[in-house]
């Protein structure tokens, strides 16, 4: 055999670096698409699923669920058109601002209002500053939610009233912020139950029937964000 021949035989063999890159190649996607689970699953995890013990506040226009001592109703906010209004009122009831309070002034074919008043009298302190007025399209429909305040285009605080009938004379001077979706009926009730006719004229309107307090108290039992 020829000095040749024996080096050619000799030599190394085929290099195997082509197979083992193919291995590395694949183990590497491998950890990457695990790594990519990882991430994703930790991204839900953290994902709050509360609002510090309360209802969160979904993204979309949010539906508050009325508990009373009449009925269950539902009102949709319009956070979309009106977010300081509707933020400030989200905010009451998730601290449950709202639950034991009464409806302290009602009048049939006009509206219901509450957000002050225990049943014996005494007020709740609005931990919070007033907010700014604000408008927009939202009208005041018949179920119409708006903030009740000392005046026209004054920012409310807690106080809120919900109209029995359309009051579109009240329009651009108060800030309606929803609408009852379901469960007029019992603002209807409500509103026709029998009072004390103690703000009849209308202090603000001589021309709107001003009502009064119940002669029996209208608990909210409960407001929550559905």
């Amino acid at each position: 055999m020829s000095a040749s021949e024996k080096r050619k035989r000799a030599g190394n063999p085929p290099s195997t670096q082509p197979k083992k890159s193919s291995r590395k190649w694949i183990i590497s996607l491998f950890v990457i698409f695990i790594l990519c689970i990882a991430a994703v699953a930790f991204v839900l995890l953290q994902k709050p699923s509360s609002n510090n013990g309360n209802t969160p506040v979904p993204e979309g226009n949010p539906i508050a669920v009325f508990n009373t001592s009449k009925g269950t109703f539902k009102v949709k906010l319009y956070k979309d058109k009106m977010p300081i209004t509707t933020d400030n009122f989200v905010k009451l009831i998730n601290d449950k601002f709202y639950d034991g309070l009464i409806f302290h002034r009602i009048s049939d074919n006009f509206m219901i209002q509450a957000g002050r008043y225990f049943p014996d009298g005494s007020q709740k302190t609005n931990p919070y500053a007033n907010i700014a007025f604000e408008t927009s399209d939202v009208t005041h429909v018949d179920g119409a939610i708006s903030m009740a305040s000392t005046g026209t285009k004054v920012g409310g605080g807690a106080e809120f009233f919900i109209c029995d009938g359309a009051r579109h004379g009240l329009d651009g001077s108060y800030a309606a912020f929803g609408v009852v979706t379901e469960g007029m009926t019992v603002v209807q009730t409500i509103a026709a139950t029998e009072h004390d006719r103690s703000l009849e004229p209308t202090p603000e309107n001589p021309t709107l029937p001003g009502g009064g307090k119940p002669l029996q108290d209208i608990t909210i039992h409960s407001i929550r964000i559905e």
